[in-house]
This record gives structure tokens, sequence and C-alpha cells, in this order.
């Protein structure tokens, strides 16, 4: 009978959801994990791709049989799944990463809004029926802050194509059995053997499907070493390390966001051969008006104090950025999205762009990004190539809410524009 009871016991697996006390793990307003079709901007999900699959909600004891009959409903269509979930049940979310290497599936994490919702809240009951509905809806599509967690990283691990986004959260702990007793709570020393025996095949079915996927084991010893209640968030070195993503240079699309003010941003993260730590590089646009722009580039200050300079160069056109750069704070401490205080570590280098040469740039493929550095009194230049993707589309969405130029009787230069620009910073 005590055999029996420990067999029942070590049937339900769950991990834990972000940012939650360990009283309020999975709230009853967490939905369920939801599967439906989006379609977007052409080339929000890549390029020519303008429709992916949402992945949005907490990991139920249901949801592997709900996503197996999405997927033939769905058909092969080659769609791109993006998640968005805090965790949920682990063997569901294994029952899944199956199913998304069966189906050759291509799995990332990003955050989508429904424009059918309206003003209503994604996580709304009325929101949250429309994307259960099996409609297909049109929406948006963004990776920053976007969170793949607890029991959602294993799911991930199913897809042969993973992708994770520079601006992405993917985080991992210990997961939590769930004793289920079929006669009445037993003696403590039952439980106690019923709980190692949950927790040593919670290792073996982890530790066989990380084995199955490719997957360094070492990613278990890492969520084993974090509690339950806390969540350890993966550094870029262990994503890669791990065998997660194993790109060495990552880069999110051109995007549009409107917060106090509409702007474009994209972030980097590269890892050069023979070094361990990847570095990340951001940009940001801004608008003054339809002829004026800001582009900022934001990096680590470089360790040496000596000269240096940042260009981006597109064919024969060189658009340089104004030295010096700004270190760590900006005037008001904070980025133009409001959200914090800038690290002191790094430095922004600003330029004033103009409207046509921020478009040839928008129109052009493959233009570098050089930084060159003065060393011994000759320059020293590392250039690399950076992607547009995406930049034509948010610079439209940017355009739209810009103000329309001032006419002047006089007219100057670009270079005399790009200054006035640059100042206004």
């Amino acid at each position: 009978m005590i055999q029996r009871l420990i067999l029942l016991a070590a049937l339900a697996l769950a991990c834990a959801p972000a940012g939650a006390a360990p009283a309020q793990r999975f709230a009853d307003h967490t939905p369920p994990i939801a599967f439906y079709v989006v379609k977007g901007p052409p080339g929000v999900c890549g390029e020519g791709c303008d429709s992916w699959i949402a992945a949005e909600g907490k990991i139920d004891s249901l949801a592997a049989a709900r996503f197996r009959k999405f997927v033939k409903q769905v058909g092969d269509r080659g769609l791109p799944i993006y998640f968005n979930s805090p965790g949920g049940n682990l063997e569901q979310g294994l029952a899944i990463g199956n199913i998304l290497r069966e189906t050759k599936a291509i799995a990332r994490v990003g955050r989508t809004v429904v424009r059918e919702c309206g003003f209503e809240a994604q996580d709304g009951e009325a929101c949250v029926k429309l994307k259960q509905s099996g409609r297909e809806l049109t929406g948006e599509l963004w990776t920053r802050g976007a969170m793949c967690n607890s029991a959602c990283p294993y799911l991930i691990l199913g897809a042969p194509t993973r992708e994770i986004a520079p601006d992405t959260l993917l985080a991992v702990h210990s997961p939590r059995v769930i004793l289920n007793f079929s006669s009445g709570a037993p003696p403590a020393e039952v439980r106690m053997q019923a709980l190692q025996q949950a927790n040593a095949r919670a290792d073996r079915l982890v530790l066989d499907y990380l084995k199955r996927m490719g997957v360094d084991p070492g990613l278990l010893s890492v969520s084993r070493s974090v509690r339950f209640e806390d969540l350890h968030v993966l550094s870029r070195e262990e994503i890669a390390k791990f065998g997660v993503d194993r790109r060495e240079q990552i880069e999110t699309p051109w995007t549009f966001e409107y917060a106090s003010r509409g702007f474009v941003y994209k972030t980097v993260m590269t890892r050069k051969p023979g070094e361990t730590s990847f570095r990340t590089t951001r940009f940001q646009l801004v608008c003054f008006d339809a002829d004026r722009f800001e582009l900022d580039f934001q990096r680590p200050a470089p360790a040496a104090s000596g000269s240096t300079s940042v260009a981006i160069t597109n064919g024969t056109d060189r658009l340089n950025f104004l030295y010096p750069p700004r270190k760590g704070h900006d005037a008001k401490g904070r980025d133009a999205k409001g959200l914090g205080d800038k690290d002191p570590g790094e430095e922004t280098w600003g330029m004033g762009v103009t409207g046509p040469r921020l478009r040839a740039l928008a129109s052009s493929t493959g233009p570098e990004l050089n930084e060159g550095e003065l060393r011994a009194g000759s320059w020293q230049f590392a250039s690399s190539r950076l992607s547009t993707e995406g930049l034509q589309a948010a610079l439209q969405r940017l355009l739209s809410g810009c103000p329309q130029p001032k006419r002047t009787s006089v007219t100057s230069s670009s270079a005399e524009r790009e200054q006035v620009v640059g100042a206004a910073r």
C-alpha cells in the first residue's frame, strides 16, 4: 500500500511563474496557455514573414492535448511560434516540446498584442476568450520584456530551431512536486519517501529530454540549484553554453514602440571567436520632425580613455556619430522610454541625420558599423554587418507621428542640419 501511495504522489509536477509570492503561485487570474494565429505587418517575424503562432499563459494540465489539436487544425504552414509564459506543469511542457520536435517548429520568445482586443487588457476576460476562439487575429509582436520562465524553457528546447532574442528573459528554478495521495494523509516518512522518488523521477524525465534535444545537462544542475520560490535568469553566455541558442550574433529587428513618445529601437548581442562574454549594443531612433532625426548608439565604455570614433557606412555614404559620447546617464538620467537609469558603465553616441539619408539607410542591405580606436598613434578599426530588418516599416510608423518640418527661406546644407540636430540633444 505504501508503494502505491508513493507512485500516485509522483504523477504531478509543476513549475512556478515569475513575480509571485510562494503562496500566490498560479493565481486564478492567470489564464491557461492559449495558442492562436496572428497576422501582423510585413516582415514582423523575419524576412517575408507576417504571420506567427502566439502561445501565452500558464502551462496547465491539459495544455499538450490542446496544442496537438491546434497543430492539426493549423496544418503545416511553417509559422514560427512565439512563447510568453510564466511557466506551469513540467510534464505538459515536455510533452509540448516533443510536439514541437515532431513538427520541426521554429520557437522564439515574444509578446503578442492583439488589435481586436481594442482597449481591453490583453489578459482581460473578453480578450482571453477572443484568443481562445480559434479565429485568426491581427496584432503586433515585441520581444522586449517577453518571458519564458520555469517550465517554459524546457518546452522551447523541443523545437529544432530555437531563437532567443537578446531582450527577452529565460529563467529556471527547481520544480515543485505536488503530492496526491489516494487514501488520506500518510505518515511523514511515507510522504518523505514519495517526495524523494518524485524528485528523482522528475530529474530522469528532464535528463532524458535534454539528451534527446541535444542540450547540455548542466541546465538541470543550474535549475536544481535555485529554490522553487526563486528564479535564475539565464545569461546569454549560459544560453549559448547549454545549447539553447548557440548563435554568436543575435539581433532584434528595428522595432517601433510608443511610450512617452514614438521611438524605434534595436538590440544586438555579439561574441567574437575566442571570447567568453557577449557584448550588448543598442540603437535608438527618434524624430524632431519628418526631416530631422537623432540616432543613438549605446555600447559598453572601452577600458582605455583615448580617442575613439563610431560610424555607419552605407556604400559611399558615411554617417558619423558625434564625438565625444555621453557617459553613463543622459541629461535626465533616463532613456527615451523613461523606464530607468542608464548603465554608468556604458556610453551613448548620438548623431543628427536627415530624412533622405535615413531613408537611404533603411532601404540598403548590409550597412556596416565601424568602431575606431586610436592606438600608438594609428587608428584601428573593427567593422560588423548591421541588419536593417524591420527598419523601413518602423520608420514609416515613426514618421506617422512626426510633425512636419518648418520651412524657412534659407536652406542649410545636410551637414549643417545634422549639426543642428546633434546640438539639440
